[in-house]
């Protein structure tokens, strides 16, 4: 596996096509052994050989293996600054998660001001069917990926179970209104909402998610104010990316 890095590394900017016998000197391998380790890699899509002259160059597979790092990282830089404003507008704690292992994880966060607050620290993973994060990004998964996460217990359900009818009825929903709400089902004294985010392929690369305590809510905020703004600012978010967004709650074209 290592030689097999060693001559996808062997690329560059300055060297985007090799032949066996420079890749072999860049490596250090005996060429027998190059050859063989190419003609494996060609099969995998990670280099492709050029017909004319025989060189090799870096194949689609490598752009693949690399989407979700720069999904991750996309929706990062993209993101910050909306959630800053998310919470100037709302008070409350923002943050971006995306899709991996089997639950949602924060890439990024926003603390609220106030002294009492819930926080998204940068790296928790979540995989609780309750939480909005998990839902509205379980939404666009397949649902045989769905439901074997669920029957192996990768997603925790709430006691007693949940039919799998139930769960895609749900996430139906969620996917076509572009967010899911938390009212108290992970911790009763936590509100969540969360939108999707999406790139520009119109794949779902993340979500936008706020957290705030349930009083608050109820006393200070609209549960739907919080949610049209969540919408907003995933939209702003996709749009950023270059997603085809036409309306608030991230519809796309």
């Amino acid at each position: 596996m290592l030689n097999g890095l060693s001559i996808l590394e062997a690329f560059s900017i300055r060297r985007p096509a090799l032949g066996v016998t420079e890749i072999s000197e860049i490596v250090g391998l005996h060429k027998s052994t190059v050859s063989r380790m190419l003609n494996g890699l060609s099969e995998l899509g990670y280099v492709r050989r050029e017909a004319t002259s025989g060189r090799y160059r870096l194949g689609l597979s490598v752009l693949e293996l690399s989407a979700p790092l720069l999904a991750d990282l996309d929706i990062r830089a993209a993101g910050l600054e909306h959630l800053e404003r998310l919470t100037d507008i709302t008070g409350e704690t923002t943050a971006l998660g995306v899709w991996g292992d089997g639950g949602t994880i924060v890439v990024e966060q926003v603390a609220s001001p106030h002294q009492v607050r819930h926080t998204q620290p940068i790296g928790n993973r979540y995989n609780q069917w309750e939480s909005s994060s998990v839902r509205v990004m379980l939404a666009h998964q397949p649902l045989n990926a769905v439901h074997q996460l669920i029957e192996t217990g990768r997603i925790v359900v709430p006691e007693g179970g949940i039919s799998r009818e139930d769960v895609e009825i749900e996430l139906e929903l969620i996917r076509n209104h572009g967010f899911a709400i938390n009212q108290g089902g992970t911790t009763p004294e936590e509100f969540g909402v969360s939108a999707v985010v999406f790139d520009l392929r119109g794949t779902a690369t993340g979500c936008v998610i706020l957290s705030a305590p349930t009083s608050r809510v109820e006393f200070q905020h609209s549960a739907e104010a919080l949610q049209r703004a969540v919408s907003q600012t995933a939209h702003d978010i996709s749009a950023r990316l270059g997603a085809a967004v036409v309306s608030e709650n991230n519809s796309r074209a």
